[in-house]
């Protein structure tokens, strides 16, 4: 592992902090309509439009995903896109039955899983030191971090796939085992969840569910 000598460090947390300086200069804030996009007037969905998702266009929600946080740049996030009726076919087997439809309609259903070999990858990840220790034969301890941090990665996934004009509906309704072993047998996989991504059908939408407000579930100490 050849770990960053000091001055390695230093120019590059130095370009970092120059390019940071350089974004809150161009963009402090998201506009109200970006928020709304992504989030605030955002709906879950369940019914979609006969319109494809390039491959170009997953790249670039993938890409923007990646950029999102995680602990330790751990980044134990996978996925696996499917598009083909067989591979619907094979993820069917797993759906609860009112959750078939939504996935054999939808024009992509990405499987948000998770590597529990991510820290192997640590070297790459986090060049500063070599810290596969804290996870080699620590069976809980990759488990808690793959799963904390990849639902992580699928709430980024969910918002960049927005942020780019998609729609999407995530799906917990489906047997992980059966997933597992259809699409990750033999592997470090571990499905977390299933999102639906395309653009949607609104006139499947029903009116948007109750929210708590900042009283209900908030506290400044």
């Amino acid at each position: 592992m050849n770990v960053m000598s000091d001055q390695e460090q230093a120019a590059v947390r130095a370009a970092a902090q120059e390019g940071f300086r350089d974004l809150k200069t161009r963009l402090s804030e998201l506009d109200a309509d970006g928020i709304d996009l992504i989030l605030r007037d955002a709906r879950s969905h369940y019914a979609w439009k006969d319109t494809p998702v390039s491959d170009d266009l997953l790249r670039q929600i993938y890409e923007i995903t990646a950029q999102g946080p995680t602990s330790m740049n751990t980044c134990p996030a996978r996925f696996t896109f499917v598009r083909s009726q067989a591979g619907k076919e094979r993820l069917a087997k797993a759906l609860k039955p009112a959750n078939v439809p939504k996935v054999m309609g939808a024009p992509v259903t990405a499987i948000i899983s998770y590597d529990t070999a991510f820290w192997t990858h640590l070297p790459f990840l986090f060049p500063h030191e070599d810290r596969r220790h804290f996870f080699e034969g620590k069976t809980a301890h990759i488990e808690d971090t793959a799963f904390r941090n990849s639902t992580l990665q699928g709430a980024y996934f969910m918002i960049a796939a927005r942020a780019v004009g998609l729609d999407v509906g995530a799906i917990s309704g489906f047997d992980n085992a059966i997933v597992d072993a259809e699409f990750f047998a033999d592997t470090s996989f571990k499905s977390n969840f299933l999102c639906n991504i395309g653009h949607a059908d609104e006139n499947a939408l029903f009116q948007k569910l109750p929210r708590f407000g900042f009283e209900d579930v908030c506290e400044v100490i």
